[in-house]
């Protein structure tokens, strides 16, 4: 019985490091983070660890007001779940938000926020 204790305990701990690692971690965005772009980009792209379900996955992009305004179409891109992309319209210059929520597809969630600026 001692040993089956022993097992089980040793098994569980080995799985706990990789549970941990399994949340969708943002790893890439274009626009880059805090970044600035010359021209406005026809949409935000996020790339993350895991893939992400996009039914439950949102990119809002807010202006410096903090009025909404992407398209709300968050979308994977080319057949790839850890790419998810929201399209823009046209963005005059200046410093934009852009706020994420991602549930991967084992239904851990993430969020985070950064800002983009288009430059003249």
């Amino acid at each position: 019985m001692r040993s089956l204790t022993y097992v089980c305990t040793s098994t569980l701990l080995l799985l706990v490091p990789t549970l941990a690692l399994a949340h969708a971690q943002l790893r890439q965005a274009d626009p880059p983070v805090g970044g600035t772009v010359r021209a406005s980009p026809a949409q935000v792209e996020l790339t993350f660890s895991e893939a992400v379900e996009p039914r439950f996955s949102t990119i809002a992009v807010e202006d410096a007001g903090g009025v909404r305004i992407d398209k709300n179409d968050p979308h994977v891109m080319q057949g790839d779940a850890k790419h998810l992309a929201v399209s823009l319209g046209v963005l005059p210059p200046g410093t934009y938000k852009v706020v994420w929520h991602a549930t991967s597809v084992d239904t851990h969630k993430t969020e985070g926020a950064f800002t983009f600026t288009v430059g003249p």
